[in-house]
């Protein structure tokens, strides 16, 4: 796949978050956008160009929050493909130097979010203008009051922000929220299992790595696999993905180790572990590891070999599992096969991949300054970043 490169990837610092809907699913990516520079000398044009790339028109929904006023003032004045969302914060929707701009917009059809609550109503025209409002659960007046009586509605949608635990989120749900912004990984997603055994339905990937790790013969793996049908399935559906790029469809497990080879299967069943759990709250947790094994390997870069670009994955791809299985990951590494590389940056916060770890859990919602900050601490350059978060995000796309 082909990743953006165009120069305002080197002006921008770029972040994002999952816009997470009820059911846990994603239903949008919010993109927040960070001028290094001048803003008002950025291209917009170019900006959208390079955002289609990764969002084409026909694809996933995203929100692009601009923070700064003039590039996002220069936004508003242009027209976004259909599946670009565009946030307003509630300064620039009560400014009336924007309100022609903002109803233009909504009469083409664009999806526009309010953000904040303004400090006056905003007339009923502009409201309108507004499928959406971002909400900071902070900001949120309906707290103590439980769920939303029947027939008392707000006058449109709102997303949840600010979340950082499952209640905060259970709550924001109870009370009508279409969706909230990030999700609370660092909270328990589920109750540990009586003396931290591992799940059944991981059972057989668990031994699959360690056969796997160890070259076990191909009839020995193939046995392994017949003990749950679900996961070969799911395998062959992951290898078939257009993120793998093969151009033969693989078959059968044993073809499947014939094309990839022992290292390249491992990667696989490392993304199958962490995407097997059936707990509703486990989803978006599974979203992020993928997305973070995505991203750190795209920041690695071609020029590594694919040992390394495979480790970075498998770095990423694991490292929610202590909040995924509630085990310290001193502990749950010691039945799980990974390169040393990877147990220092899991368990110990040091080693080879430890400085881009830091920095993808920056990029999850971090502020510009945050960003900037990690980027410049672990010797990283801005373009070579953003153009590695584009990649990723477009591949777990294609991952679905």
């Amino acid at each position: 796949m082909q990743s953006p490169d165009a120069p305002i990837l080197g002006q921008v610092a770029l972040s994002y978050c999952p816009i997470i809907d009820s059911q846990r699913n994603v239903m949008a990516t919010r993109l927040s956008v960070f001028p290094l520079g001048h803003a008002r000398w950025l291209p917009v044009g170019e900006l959208l160009n390079t955002v289609g790339q990764v969002w084409p028109a026909d694809g996933p929904r995203v929100v692009l929050s601009v923070r700064c006023e003039g590039l996002l003032a220069d936004l508003l004045m242009v027209q976004p493909s259909a599946n670009v969302m565009i946030e307003v914060p509630k300064f620039m929707a009560c400014d009336p130097v924007h309100r022609e701009s903002i109803l233009t917009l909504a009469d083409n059809g664009n999806t526009l979010l309010l953000s904040g609550r303004p400090d006056q109503p905003l007339p009923r025209e502009l409201l309108g203008a507004f499928k959406y409002s971002i909400i900071d659960l902070a900001d949120e007046r309906r707290l103590d009051s439980g769920p939303v009586p029947a027939g008392v509605t707000r006058s449109i949608g709102f997303f949840q922000e600010g979340v950082h635990t499952i209640e905060q989120m259970e709550g924001a749900f109870r009370r009508g929220a279409v969706a909230v912004l990030g999700w609370p990984v660092e909270d328990v997603v589920v109750a540990p299992r009586p003396g931290g055994a591992p799940r059944p339905d991981l059972q057989v990937t668990l031994q699959l790595i360690n056969q796997v790790h160890q070259e076990a013969p191909l009839a020995q793996l193939e046995a392994t696999l017949k003990f749950d049908p679900a996961l070969a399935f799911k395998l062959m559906r992951y290898i078939n993905s257009p993120v793998f790029g093969l151009t033969t469809e693989v078959t059968s497990f044993s073809h499947a180790v014939m094309l990839l080879g022992y290292q390249r299967l491992k990667r696989w069943l490392s993304l199958l572990l962490v995407t097997a759990g059936s707990e509703k709250n486990q989803r978006p947790v599974m979203y992020a590891a993928v997305r973070r094994g995505l991203l750190m390997e795209a920041l690695a870069g071609e020029e590594q070999d694919a040992e390394y670009r495979n480790e970075m994955f498998v770095c990423g791809v694991f490292s929610l599992l202590d909040r995924m299985f509630q085990r310290p990951f001193n502990e749950l590494l010691r039945t799980l096969p990974v390169p040393d590389g990877v147990y220092q940056a899991l368990a110990e916060e040091r080693g080879p991949y430890h400085a881009a770890l830091d920095l993808v859990r920056t990029l999850e919602g971090g502020s510009g300054h945050d960003v900037r900050e990690k980027v410049a601490a672990h010797g990283f350059q801005m373009r070579h970043v953003n153009r590695a978060l584009l990649h990723a995000l477009a591949s777990a796309f294609q991952l679905g």
